[in-house]
């Protein structure tokens, strides 16, 4: 009821032909409660709740994707998810010699069960291992049912092979299951996985070789299917997950679950990765994908209400869903922000195919929107235009400001054409540069109220963002 009511105030205000929309009487502000989960992999379970798991055994639910509550803090006293972890995962956690846990995945199979996929890590070398638990309910207890998987044994080639972390499992259109991981060293690998045991099928080693090799910085693989463009989307993290390193994510595309997978451009990111005898050699590798989001800053304006931001740092390490019911996409992922060190938050932004079916990302954060086209009324205004870029971005990316007129003009800090006859689909000419993409409507913080905003990317594969400011 609360998003009907939400959805219908913004319809409301589109038809006054106002471009930002003020709460109707009685009607809240959108409420969130922010929880601090590394790497949150996401699963929509059975009893109703999104439930995301990350590094070092965090888990957290969420009944909106707005307002999150921690259930499991840590791998060690404050761990929930399993009884006794530091025993039952003894083998594990003795072969990577650690007593912590590094980015894992849950999977619910055709048993009714949840399967966490779990990995251990070094941290300083591949000595890692990847293992399966079983549980008859998402927040545990989950009982450990061994490693299947171990990189950086003797003879191991760290240039070649994969560091087994990162875990991504998912049915593809066909109702096969597989599993994507790998993290720096020889890069990403997929391996057909059984449906009924929730292991490798037998056979396959370290599995097909997607991208990446001689310590390229790229991880964090993440696989999902599109129903409207039929399309398997790999999101991967590139640069270094510290606030000052640029950890972005990019995405690429497969007619296949397996791949090739290729970028805007076309290239085929078995391509991408570092040169013979190199190591986190980033110019190698920066030119493939198509870069969703960096690190990224909205300024306040004079006409904002509220004068204070955010300077987003080193996003990444993302899931994404898919919500059947109502068609949308979600991308979930934690950041750090300016100025506040190491810590990190959780953030999920709404999702949406453009016209060349690429995902492009809403610039602010889920509020509950619905996509709803936005009134020709609404569309033009001054805006706050953000680039992203393709760079490995240490500090944030800051916006500008440009006039979207109604004669379909753009004039200020950047110059162009622009139009969006469906409320929709929007495309945008800057220079050479044609961005394809998508005008919604979402909460803006700043403005603290409703208003038009717009996603979108050029053909090489750059994200371009737009919120529509006060005047």
């Amino acid at each position: 009821m609360k998003l009907k009511m939400i959805a219908l105030c913004m319809i409301l205000c589109q038809l006054l032909g106002t471009g930002t929309a003020a709460l109707a009487a009685g009607e809240k502000a959108p409420a969130f409660k922010g929880v601090s989960v590394h790497d949150p992999s996401i699963i929509k379970a059975d009893d109703g709740y999104y439930y995301i798991y990350g590094s070092h055994m965090a888990a957290a639910r969420s009944q909106d994707l707005m307002k999150w509550e921690s259930i499991s803090k840590n791998a060690q006293a404050g761990c929930t998810l399993v009884e006794n972890v530091q025993e039952q995962m003894k083998e594990a956690l003795t072969w990577a010699k650690t007593t912590t846990f590094w980015a894992p995945d849950v999977q619910q199979l055709a048993d009714g069960r949840y399967y966490y996929y779990y990995c251990t890590c070094e941290g300083s070398s591949p000595l890692s291992a990847l293992g399966l638990a079983v549980s008859d309910h998402p927040e545990g207890p989950y009982e450990d049912l061994g490693i299947f998987l171990k990189s950086g044994m003797k003879g191991y080639n760290a240039n070649v092979y994969p560091n087994v972390v990162d875990p991504h499992t998912f049915f593809d259109k066909d109702g096969k299951l597989w599993m994507v991981y790998g993290s720096y060293s020889g890069g990403i690998y997929i391996l057909e996985m059984n449906p009924e045991t929730g292991f490798p099928l037998e056979g396959q080693n370290y599995g097909k070789k997607l991208l990446g090799k001689n310590h390229s910085r790229i991880e964090a693989p993440y696989i999902l299917y599109s129903p409207d463009t039929d399309y398997y989307y790999l999101f991967l993290s590139f640069g270094g997950l510290n606030a000052n390193d640029g950890y972005n994510i990019r995405v690429c595309r497969s007619k296949n679950p397996d791949g090739p997978y290729v970028d805007a451009l076309g290239q085929d990111m078995i391509k991408c990765g570092g040169r013979a005898g190199t190591f986190f050699n980033d110019v190698d590798y920066v030119g493939y994908g198509v870069k969703l989001m960096g690190g990224y800053k909205f300024s306040a304006l004079p006409t904002d209400k509220n004068k204070m931001t955010t300077a987003y740092r080193s996003p990444g390490h993302n899931s994404a869903y898919y919500d059947e019911e109502t068609g949308r996409y979600f991308i979930i992922f934690h950041t750090r922000f300016a100025n506040s060190g190491e810590t990190f938050t959780v953030r999920v932004h709404q999702m949406y195919m453009n016209a060349d079916g690429w995902p492009v990302v809403s610039p602010v954060r889920y509020a509950g929107e619905m996509p709803e086209a936005v009134a020709r009324e609404s569309q033009p205004g001054q805006y706050k235009v953000l680039f992203h870029q393709r760079d490995i971005n240490r500090k944030e990316h800051e916006n500008q400001l440009a006039h979207f007129n109604a004669d379909g003009t753009v004039t200020g800090d950047v110059k162009g054409t622009w139009q969006c006859e469906n409320g929709r689909d929007i495309t945008i000419i800057l220079g050479k540069k044609t961005y394809h993409g998508v005008m919604h409507t979402a909460w803006d913080s700043n403005l603290t109220a409703w208003t038009t905003m717009f996603t979108a990317l050029d053909g090489d594969g750059a994200a371009l963002w737009g919120i529509r400011a006060g005047e």
